[in-house]
C-alpha cells in the first residue's frame, strides 16, 4: 500500500509541476501533506517538517547568500572587462565568436542563475551573430550547453537539491565532481570549436571592423524598406551594450558601478571559490561572509545596501522557498516509509547483475528524466527511490547523488526550464529550432561527465 501511496504521491506531484496546475512550492508543500493524511500519519507531518527545516537550514542559506552575492559581483561590474575583453578576442572570426560564447556563458555561470546568465551572454554576443550572419541556435546552443555544465554548482540548485533530497553535503557532492565537470566543459569548448569552424567554413574569414561599434541590428532587420545602411546606433558599445530592441545585460551606465573597487571584488570572488573548493569553511559561511563583506565595502551607505538586496530578493524567496518546501515533501517520504518500501520494489525490478551499478543507471536515467521533468521532480521526487535501492547493493548514496548531476548539460534546455525561453527569447530563436539543435549536443557532453566521473573512480 505504501509503495502505491509513494509512487501515486510522486505521479501527482509531477504531472501538476508539469502542466503548470501548481507552483513548485505549492505542490511540494500541499501534496505530501495530503498523501500523509492518506497514510494516517498525519499527526505526525508537523514533526516531519520541523526535522527536515532543520537538516535544510544550510542549504537554504548557502543558496540565499550566494545569490546576492553573485548579484552584487554582476551589480558592481566585475564581469564588464571580460565581457568586453572576450568580444575583442572574437574579432570577426566566426570560430573565435562561438568559443568566446561558451567562454563568457560559463564564466557568467558562476552566479549559479540560467536566467542571467542567458541575459547577459546574449546581450553581449548577439549583435555580433548578427552582423556576421552567424546562425543564431549555434549561439542558444553553446550557452544552454556551456550552462548545463556549470550549473552543477553548489549553489546553481541541482546539487543543492541532490543535497537536500539525500540529506548530503553539497560540499561532499560537488568537489569530488570538479573533474569530470571540468572534462564536460572541456567538451563544450571543443564543440564550439567544432561548431565555429563549421561556421567559418559557411560564412568565411570576415574582416569586419566595426565589430565593436554601436548597434545597427534593429535598422539592419528592417533592411528592405528603404533604410538598410542607416545608423540608429544607443550609444552602447558591444562590451556593454544589450543586442538589440533594448536589451540590458551590462549597461555600462548603471548606477551600481563601482570601478574603483574591482581589484578588491576580483580578489574577494577568487578568495572565496578557493576556500570553498578547499572547503576551509562549510560553504554557506563562505557565502554568507562573503555577502555581508561584499555590501559593505562596494555600499557603505544603508540605503544602497537595502536596495542591492531588495533587487535580487525575488530570486532569495524562491529559491530559499522551495528549499523549506522541499522539507515537507522529502520528510513525508521518508517519515512514512514510502521511500522504503519503493525501494524495495524497485530493487526487486533491477536484475541482480546491475545492483552494483546503480550509480551508472542513476547517470544514464537522469539525461531523459531531467530533460522530461523538472530538477525539483527528479531530485525530489525520484532520486531518494534510486539511492534507497542503490544502498541495498552497497552503492554509496554520495556516488548516486554525483551521478544525477550529469544530465545537467541537457537539462538546461528542456522545455520544463524557465530560463530556456529567456534564452531563445532574446536570441529570436524559435524553441523547436534550438531544440533540435542542441538536444544531441547537450547529451553527448552529458556522457562526457558520465564517462569521465566512472573513469576517474568518482561515479
Amino acid at each position: 500500500m505504501l509503495t502505491l501511496l509513494g509512487f501515486a504521491m510522486i505521479a501527482t506531484f509531477l504531472v501538476l509541476i508539469m502542466m503548470k496546475k501548481m507552483s513548485p512550492i505549492a505542490a511540494l508543500v500541499l501534496i505530501p501533506a495530503l498523501f500523509c493524511v492518506f497514510v494516517g500519519q498525519g499527526a505526525k507531518l508537523g514533526d516531519y517538517v520541523l526535522e527536515g527545516v532543520g537538516n535544510l537550514a544550510p542549504t537554504a542559506a548557502m543558496l540565499m547568500f550566494a545569490i546576492v552575492y553573485f548579484g552584487v559581483m554582476i551589480d558592481v561590474g566585475l564581469f564588464d572587462p571580460i565581457v568586453r575583453g572576450i568580444l575583442r578576442f572574437c574579432k570577426a572570426d566566426p570560430m573565435r565568436v562561438v568559443v568566446g560564447t561558451a567562454l563568457l556563458a560559463a564564466i557568467v555561470s558562476l552566479d549559479g542563475d540560467g536566467s542571467t546568465t542567458f541575459m547577459i551572454t546574449v546581450s553581449a554576443m548577439y549583435p555580433l551573430y548578427k552582423r556576421l550572419n552567424m546562425s543564431l541556435v549555434v549561439m542558444t546552443g553553446v550557452a544552454a550547453t556551456a550552462n548545463g555544465v556549470m550549473n552543477t554548482l553548489p549553489w546553481g540548485g541541482p546539487t543543492a537539491r541532490a543535497a537536500t533530497a539525500l540529506k548530503l553535503d553539497a560540499g561532499d557532492i560537488f568537489v569530488p565532481m570538479i573533474p569530470a565537470l571540468g572534462v564536460g566543459l572541456l567538451a563544450v569548448f571543443v564543440l564550439a570549436y567544432v561548431l565555429g569552424l563549421r561556421e567559418r567554413k559557411r560564412i568565411g574569414y570576415l574582416t569586419l571592423d566595426e565589430a565593436l561599434e554601436p548597434r545597427t541590428e534593429t535598422v539592419l532587420v528592417q533592411a528592405g524598406g528603404g533604410a538598410e545602411r542607416t545608423t540608429a546606433a544607443t550609444g552602447s558599445t558591444a562590451g556593454g551594450g544589450a543586442g538589440d530592441e533594448g536589451f540590458q545585460g551590462l549597461d555600462p551606465e548603471r548606477e551600481t558601478l563601482r570601478p574603483k573597487l574591482y581589484w578588491f571584488n576580483a580578489g574577494l570572488t577568487v578568495a572565496l571559490l578557493t576556500a570553498m573548493i578547499m572547503e576551509l569553511l562549510p560553504i554557506p559561511v563562505l557565502f554568507l561572509l562573503g555577502a555581508a563583506l561584499a555590501l559593505t565595502v562596494n555600499y557603505p551607505k544603508m540605503a544602497d545596501q537595502k536596495a542591492r538586496i531588495a533587487a535580487h530578493a525575488d530570486n532569495v524567496l524562491n529559491v530559499a522557498g522551495m528549499v523549506f518546501a522541499a522539507a515537507v515533501f522529502t520528510g513525508v517520504l521518508t517519515g512514512t516509509g514510502m521511500v522504503k518500501h519503493m525501494a524495495d520494489w524497485l530493487v526487486g525490478t533491477i536484475p541482480d547483475g546491475m545492483g552494483p551499478h546503480m550509480a551508472l543507471v542513476t547517470g544514464l536515467l537522469s539525461l531523459p528524466l531531467t530533460y522530461f521533468m523538472s530538477n525539483d521532480g527528479f531530485y525530489f521526487g525520484v532520486l531518494p527511490v534510486l539511492a534507497e535501492a542503490g544502498a541495498a547493493h552497497g552503492v554509496s548514496p554520495l556516488e548516486i547523488a554525483r551521478a544525477s548531476l550529469v544530465g545537467q548539460a541537457l537539462h538546461m534546455s528542456s522545455p520544463l526550464v524557465p530560463a530556456v525561453y529567456v534564452l531563445v527569447g532574446m536570441a529570436k530563436v524559435e524553441f523547436g529550432d534550438h531544440t533540435r539543435f542542441t538536444v544531441k549536443w547537450a547529451a553527448l557532453t552529458s556522457l562526457v561527465v558520465l564517462g569521465a566521473g566512472i573513469l576517474f573512480g568518482i561515479i
